[in-house]
């Protein structure tokens, strides 16, 4: 990480952005702009007027998904260093606060980001394609939730009268109808693009090669990972998912249980979960180091988090290798 002399924390707001500017000095410029294009581009432009080396700032801000994505694009086309903060991070850093304002905020994180400038991992702007997939698989999850809502109208038919629940059942089965062909459209959409990317079809290609992980699973190891640029390695990945065990112990007193974090992933964490009651019945080596560690007397959950984790260096290995998994068991002699 190369020595800033700015520091410029911004609070991101569904139609503000707060900022605060602090330089080498400790002097301090607070002001609010709108969450624009050209409210963005303006205040950019006003920073140079200004006499404020734009590559010597390190713009910061918390990660708040769509709400942040427009100044992401605008500070990525202009080739400006910029880091998503995680929200928890700043907040923890900051120990006890008391009170709470967009301004304000912006101070701590511009304060934060000087402190923290050899800590911080400078962000990068995913390819196209993996922000069209990551939008377009939002979009498949609230269908099929909005299935599953309306599929649950139908149990209400055995409690009521045919008179009083004919009212509604040609439409509500319209809907279902309707949705899941939504949902077919997505899914053919999600499919399309990554054929058309040449990295991501190949990458999952070689994440399906291994027992247990479909095409849903698949998708969202490679909008997570960024195409396997966001995690180095499997031990990273294991803790963003929740599933890297900690030990959990102070002094000869306190000796707590080695377990995993909460914060963590939870979708991914519940796909590797499916991942792994699947593995255990069809991967012979997986499923034989299950029954194994069940007859020693082993904690179920404790078992299946260790899969998980198997899983996890299993799916670094085929995307850093190139090539396809080989289960090794059915050769053992």
């Amino acid at each position: 990480m190369k020595n800033y002399r700015t520091y410029l924390g911004i609070d991101v707001a569904k139609l503000t952005l707060d900022y605060c500017l602090v330089t080498d000095d400790q002097q301090l410029e607070r002001e609010q702009i709108l969450n624009t294009q050209k409210s963005i581009n303006s205040f950019l432009k006003n920073l140079k007027k200004a006499g404020h080396e734009l590559d010597q700032i390190l713009f910061v801000f918390e990660n708040t998904g769509i709400y942040s994505s427009l100044l992401s694009l605008v500070l990525s086309e202009n080739e400006l260093d910029y880091s998503q903060v995680p929200a928890l991070e700043i907040k923890r850093s900051l120990g006890i606060t008391r009170g709470k304002s967009d301004k304000v905020d912006a101070k701590e994180i511009a304060y934060y980001a000087k402190r923290n400038t050899d800590k911080i991992t400078l962000s990068v702007l995913p390819e196209l394609n993996l922000q069209q997939l990551k939008i377009i698989f939002s979009e498949r999850e609230k269908t099929i939730a909005a299935i599953k809502v309306f599929e649950r109208t139908m149990e209400n038919e055995m409690f009521l009268s045919k008179e009083v629940f004919g009212t509604v059942k040609a439409i509500n089965r319209q809907t279902v109808k309707y949705l899941k062909k939504q949902l077919a459209m997505l899914d053919d959409k999600i499919k399309k693009l990554i054929r058309e990317d040449e990295v991501l079809y190949k990458q999952q290609q070689l994440l399906k090669s291994i027992p247990g992980i479909g095409e849903i699973t698949s998708v969202y190891l490679l909008m997570v990972t960024k195409g396997f640029t966001a995690f180095t390695n499997g031990r990273k990945f294991a803790c963003y998912s929740g599933v890297a065990p900690f030990e959990h112990s102070s002094g000869t007193s306190i000796k707590g249980k080695t377990r995993v974090s909460h914060l963590a992933d939870k979708k991914m964490k519940s796909l590797l979960h499916m991942v792994s009651l699947t593995a255990i019945k069809y991967d012979p080596e997986l499923k034989e180091y299950y029954a194994r560690k069940k007859a020693e007397g082993k904690h179920t959950m404790l078992v299946l988090n260790n899969i998980k984790c198997k899983i996890v260096y299993r799916i670094f290995a085929v995307i850093q290798r190139e090539s396809n998994f080989i289960n090794l068991h059915k050769f053992a002699a």
